[in-house]
């Protein structure tokens, strides 16, 4: 796979603004274990080879079990997951995979049972920026692993 666009080179000062953001949705309420497992779901959903590899090694860094990282794709079948984390990846995959109809009121009102509008619209930032993140490593074909080192990646002890 061969690099196409280096967004750092050529738009320095938008990655810039993103990495910021990226960085202050690390830096919520909403637990950093959560915010692991939405990026990982997304970048499944979006098909992003660089983001998934990333943050999978990032959560096994922060102690995520593996095991749970593998029922990912069926977490809805899962007992492994918590029925607070279950509304948060069912609206990433509704934000991820966005129709003529939005986000339903059904799963809008069960994301209320367990997040305040705090949290939520936090949820949210989280979503839209690993969606972005996704998008531009897609379109540049960026090469997992590739960025181990310059973000400490190697301590996962995956590659």
């Amino acid at each position: 796979m061969s690099t196409r666009v280096n967004h750092f080179k050529a738009t320095p000062a938008l990655v810039k603004s993103l990495s910021e953001l990226s960085m202050a949705t690390g830096n919520v309420s909403v637990a950093p274990t959560l915010k692991h497992l939405i990026d990982i779901r997304v970048s499944q959903l979006n098909g992003c080879a660089f983001c998934l590899d990333m943050h999978v090694k990032e959560a096994k860094i922060d102690g995520e079990r593996e095991l749970r990282i593998h029922h990912l794709p069926v977490w809805r079948e899962s007992p492994l997951f918590s029925a607070r984390e279950k509304a948060a990846l069912a609206f990433a995959e509704a934000l991820t995979r966005i129709n003529e109809h939005g986000v339903s009121d059904a799963l809008y009102r069960n994301l209320t049972e367990h997040f305040s509008e705090t949290e939520i619209a936090e949820l949210n930032f989280m979503i839209a920026v690993i969606n972005t993140w996704n998008r531009l490593q897609i379109t540049a074909r960026a090469v997992p692993g590739s960025m181990d080192t310059a973000f400490g990646l190697t301590k996962a002890d995956l590659a």
